[in-house]
């Protein structure tokens, strides 16, 4: 008998209640995010729902971000690294979170561990901000993203989660692309839907100020990563969907 399918997942998200952000019950937030972008696409929504309250929230960017354009000359890997984290304090401006709440760990771009000293390194350090910023909530890009970072990313969130007792939150990213036949691990169980419809302003304006992926900033690597308006579409949404992880 054939197990759970991406269709079905995503059905599920959909039906997900939808809650206001006064009903999430949280103190402070923190965002892992795999590359610089994510958390603004994922996330940008709750962060400027967050911040319009004043709850603290920390973003923690994991990996170094080269990978977009690997064959660039003009943008090497130190220029486009500068590039996308100056793109990641920009966008996270536009949402209110000061640019010292922002850290980035800088793992190697699509090579981020997941097992291993290094992981276990980016372990220690996940769970250091996570308790240094005394968040109760934190969220991770969904462990059925079809991208190795992002699946990365989801084992070191929970990891880091279960040495500080933190609730666990998964939002999608490209698991909004996966065919409908694709199988997953298991459906959503719980989890909620966030109504962003008044923060949706300041998220649009957070992903556009990641110009690298938004537009046709770098010119010279035609196998460059680019967010296309199709792509951008996903995120153009007045819910932000965040299904919770058992740990």
């Amino acid at each position: 008998m054939r197990g759970p399918t991406a269709g079905a997942a995503l059905t599920a998200m959909e039906r997900l209640p939808v809650l206001a952000f006064e009903e999430i019950g949280t103190k402070g937030i923190t965002i892992l995010a795999p590359h610089p972008d994510d958390e603004s696409l994922g996330c940008g929504g709750l962060i400027r729902a967050a911040r319009d309250r004043d709850v603290p929230v920390t973003i923690v960017i994991l990996s170094d971000g080269t990978g977009s354009h690997p064959g660039s000359s003009s943008y090497p890997a130190e220029r486009l690294r500068a590039l996308r984290e100056a793109e990641a304090l920009a966008a996270a401006g536009v949402l209110g979170v000061p640019s010292n709440d922002v850290h980035f760990l800088r793992l190697p771009d699509r090579f981020v561990p997941s097992y291993g000293p290094a992981a276990e390194e980016a372990v220690a350090q996940l769970a250091d901000h996570i308790r240094l910023s005394g968040s109760d909530f934190v969220a991770v890009t969904w462990e059925e993203d079809p991208h190795c970072d992002h699946k990365a990313a989801a084992s070191l969130a929970r990891a880091a989660c279960i040495l500080t007792s933190t609730r666990l939150f998964a939002y999608p990213i490209w698991g909004r692309t996966l065919p409908p036949d694709a199988d997953v691990k298991a459906l959503p169980g719980n989890g909620f839907r966030l109504d962003i419809r008044n923060e949706l302003a300041a998220k649009r304006k957070a992903i556009a100020a990641h110009r690298s992926q938004t537009t046709d900033l770098i010119t010279d690597d035609p196998n460059g990563f680019t967010l296309t308006p199709a792509l951008l579409s996903l995120f153009e949404t007045s819910c932000e969907v965040y299904l919770e992880m058992q740990l």
